[in-house]
């Protein structure tokens, strides 16, 4: 007799992968997300068996380990911020100390990073796409060039613990937090996106280009993962 996933535990181990399942009566197929602290969820419809779940995971078990290798090249204990003035903040590769004022928007004015009394991270994080995207749209036109693609459209968005994200059709999306690295670094988030518009996959093809378009680009990668530990992230991945 086959088991449902309504008659088993809360949480699925299939191999190394262990499972949260969650049962929805509105499900018609399997969701699984990898959360923020790399914990794994299934929302699943109510009379899915265990052995259809557990097929479910195997077949998606690359896609589980690309998504938790993301999470922990972006950092996984992201520091502490607190809105104070003398916080610092990362822009560019440099840290800028806050200062709280009594009216006004988010502004980099004077070497201080301004923010309205009583404001959060929401506020922070809109200003970090605010800047972000003319910043970025004009760094990617001559990667593109030198990588021979087009770029349909750039976005700065959160994007979890992925740096960033594109389309074969030229879409591009970058992670708002990448504005805290050094300029060179964010450049080889946006050659790295840009050479998958013509190679979906991380194949020998891929890094071919990537070191076409960045000599030396595996130095830029370690210094990436290393650096993804520093950044800021709040709590509510916003």
């Amino acid at each position: 007799m086959l088991v449902t996933v309504s008659e088993i535990p809360g949480v699925l181990r299939v191999g190394d992968l262990e499972v949260a399942v969650l049962v929805s009566d509105r499900r018609k197929s399997v969701r699984l997300t990898v959360e923020r602290d790399a914990s794994i969820t299934a929302v699943v419809p109510p009379q899915l068996s265990k052995y259809e779940l557990t097929k479910v995971v195997e077949a998606k078990r690359p896609w589980l380990y690309g998504k938790l290798a993301e999470k922990r090249e972006l950092g996984d204990a992201p520091p502490a911020k607190e809105f104070v003035t003398g916080e610092g903040f990362r822009y560019l590769g440099r840290s800028y100390r806050l200062r709280l004022v009594d009216a006004g928007e988010v502004r980099l004015i004077r070497g201080r990073l301004e923010l309205l009394r009583g404001g959060s991270a929401k506020e922070l994080v809109g200003w970090y796409r605010r800047v972000g995207h003319p910043w970025l749209s004009k760094r990617v036109r001559p990667w593109a060039t030198r990588l021979g693609v087009e770029v349909s459209g750039l976005r700065v968005r959160p994007l979890g613990y992925r740096w960033g994200s594109c389309s074969r059709d030229g879409q591009v999306n970058i992670h708002w937090a990448t504005m805290q690295l050094p300029p060179s670094l964010i450049d080889y988030v946006l050659v790295h996106e840009l050479a998958h518009i013509q190679r979906p996959d991380h194949g020998a093809e891929f890094w071919s280009a990537v070191e076409r378009a960045l000599p030396g680009h595996e130095d830029y990668r370690e210094r990436l993962r290393h650096a993804g530990h520093e950044l800021w992230l709040p709590e509510e991945g916003l």
